[in-house]
């Protein structure tokens, strides 16, 4: 299994002979709140598969971790919600956009659980992993353009509590997909977008990514080189969804300075 930390593997490192643009997502690469979405998801989950158990009479099967990886991670909100219902036999009405978060829909549940999310990140803030900061920082010294590709619709206020927009020369998230019509992960089209506004072909970028449904969507958009970044979940698992290569710690992915 190609890894950045195995004996002998040859360290990657990222040349604008052969590459012009780098597309990061967000939650999990750049921002720790990766952790914080995956908690706002067990407690909407967990709280409507209990009350479905209490009318039903059948066991209460908690949301878990390989649930979050599988059905949630990197799509957008209300495709989530639909991919972890069906994965449990389960259905909601799609409901009204007007719908509020108490509406048992699908639209009602994606704004419940953009409430919780909201909650945490004001109570714990935004906290970033270093060493992605700082390879977006050598990447933007040796001539590389960069954009930021999230399925969240929360994205633009992440970036700044972060301090992270002057890292980024284009956005699409979840905001910029909806006006767009675009679909989410694993369908490439945000990626492509972000490529398209970069004036960069898809063979000329690469794709840093720690969700299987974002490896997913770098792979099919064709893109240059796609590096999964394993923040949680199976040794292996994001190179087996498309990845070129798994790394845990994007220290070790290098840079080489100059231009073409």
């Amino acid at each position: 299994m190609p890894s950045l930390q195995s004996p002998g593997f040859t360290p990657l490192v990222l040349s604008r002979r052969d590459f012009d643009a780098v597309l990061f997502d967000l939650d999990g690469v750049v921002t720790r709140t990766a952790e914080v979405h995956a908690a706002a998801w067990k407690r909407l989950f967990d709280a409507y598969l209990e009350a479905h158990a209490r009318r039903t009479g059948e066991p209460f099967q908690p949301f878990t971790a390989e649930d979050y990886q599988r059905y949630v991670d990197g799509r957008p909100r209300f495709d989530g919600i639909r991919c972890f219902l069906k994965s449990r036999g389960l259905t909601l009405s799609e409901g009204a956009l007007e719908d509020g978060p108490e509406a048992e829909t699908v639209q009602g549940l994606g704004k419940r659980k953009n409430g919780y999310f909201l909650e945490t990140l004001e109570q714990r803030g935004v906290t970033v992993f270093a060493h992605a900061v700082e390879l977006l920082e050598r990447l933007r010294a040796a001539g590389f353009r960069t954009a930021v590709v999230s399925a969240s619709r929360n994205c633009v206020a992440v970036l700044r509590a972060a301090g992270l927009e002057h890292l980024f020369d284009a956005r699409v998230d979840g905001v910029e997909a909806g006006k767009l019509g675009l679909p989410g992960k694993p369908a490439p089209d945000t990626f492509l977008e972000a490529g398209r506004r970069l004036g960069v072909p898809p063979e000329r970028a690469v794709v840093l990514e720690d969700a299987q449904a974002g490896v997913q969507a770098g792979r099919r958009g064709h893109f240059g080189y796609v590096i999964g970044v394993r923040r949680a979940g199976p040794v292996g698992a994001l190179v087996e969804a498309g990845a070129d290569v798994e790394v845990t710690d994007l220290s070790t992915v290098q840079v080489e300075e100059g231009r073409p």
